[in-house]
């Protein structure tokens, strides 16, 4: 039997949240900002959910980095 995804709780309020609001995502930032703690809360891999939110994570890191000059390591 599979374990339940740690983070589902917080993608089903994302999705419930963008349909209500016609997918504005600015208006749901309270729920995204709930999945991006949720998911920094897991180990890779632990929540499927947080696929997406790790990725962000990667992205926004990598452009920090180099906007501040600092050479990123090698993946």
């Amino acid at each position: 039997m599979s374990q339940k995804d740690p983070c589902q709780k917080q993608a089903c309020e994302i999705q419930k949240c963008l349909q209500v609001n016609n997918y504005m995502e600015s208006k749901c930032e309270t729920v995204l900002q709930e999945m991006r703690k949720c998911c920094a809360c897991y180990a890779k891999g632990r929540s499927i959910c947080c696929s997406g939110f790790q990725k962000e994570e990667r992205e926004r890191e990598k452009f920090k980095a180099t906007s501040e000059g600092i050479p990123l390591p090698p993946q």
